[in-house]
């Protein structure tokens, strides 16, 4: 199976069909896809103004959705280096049971449903490498109130997401599904009050269940 990078040269070689470079595309989000596979190919479809069944999209387009991709895939790659060196180091002077926000990180080993989007046309707006810097920024402060990517705190408890983490809350603004641990208590325990459709704002339909394995990455 081909991994990210040689996928990558497959969307860029010029001699391949348009087609078959689409394809190479889609097949890196099997790879690397922070908002889930769907939602991903939605956002990157949106922001080089590609139309999500064109089977023939211009090649530069093409290059522009893929370059956002690997930016953010370089970003996440450099975190997860840093995470695996202080959970050695950790591990070395005998701290051994992970934080919350390391046993979360876990789940999203390699990069696939970062920041899961409960409908795949709800994700935020920024470029993916810009929102996944602020998660990060998120975790490295601790917990807060608000969404740690759009700072809103339009808030609901969703439990049927159809997918790990299976329930959770999930952002009114940029449609996110927020992980738990970058939540203050406080936060959290209002969230729960709002699930079951007594969410104290209108929540966003709710997208057809996708079922999804999680891969790890490869180079």
């Amino acid at each position: 199976m081909a991994g990210f990078r040689a996928l990558a040269r497959d969307v860029r070689n010029p001699r391949r069909h348009i087609t078959a470079r689409r394809t190479s595309l889609r097949k890196c989000l099997e790879r690397f896809a922070p908002y889930g596979h769907r939602a991903t190919w939605h956002h990157l479809c949106s922001r080089a103004g590609i139309a999500l069944e064109d089977r023939h999209p211009e090649p530069t387009r093409l290059i522009t959705a893929l370059e956002e991709l690997e930016e953010a895939r370089a970003l996440w790659l450099g975190y997860e280096a840093d995470f695996a060196a202080r959970r050695r180091r950790e591990k070395h002077h005998g701290i051994r049971q992970p934080s919350a926000v390391d046993d979360w990180h876990l789940h999203t080993w390699g990069g696939c449903d970062i920041l899961p989007c409960e409908s795949p046309s709800a994700h935020p707006d920024g470029r993916l490498a810009e929102v996944l810097a602020r998660l990060i920024r998120a975790m490295e402060t601790g917990p807060a109130s608000s969404c740690p990517v759009c700072a809103q705190d339009r808030l609901a408890w969703h439990d049927d997401l159809g997918r790990y983490p299976w329930e959770g809350p999930v952002c009114g603004d940029c449609g996110i599904v927020v992980p738990v641990p970058v939540l203050t208590a406080e936060a959290l325990a209002a969230v729960r009050h709002t699930r079951s459709g007594r969410a104290a704002h209108p929540a966003r339909p709710a997208a057809a269940p996708v079922r999804h394995h999680r891969r790890y990455a490869t180079v």
